[in-house]
């Protein structure tokens, strides 16, 4: 895997996993697994760079070196 998202790509990312971790955590029921889960997917996402949804529609927020 290549990476395809960019620092601030990775922070905003970041940050919405953090917001949605504790909307999750002060609400209930699927509402809260929703969230759990986005908060996951960005968490993990921005931890290793990659994003499959960019890949698929052809997206680079990282800036690379040619």
């Amino acid at each position: 895997m290549t990476k395809n998202e960019s620092n601030i790509d990775r922070i905003i990312r970041l940050v919405i996993a953090i917001v949605a971790a504790v909307a999750a955590y002060s609400t209930s029921g699927a509402l809260s697994i929703v969230l759990w889960v986005v908060a996951a997917i960005m968490a993990v996402t921005a931890a290793i760079g990659f994003c499959p949804l960019y890949r698929i529609f052809g997206m680079n927020t990282c800036k690379v070196k040619h």
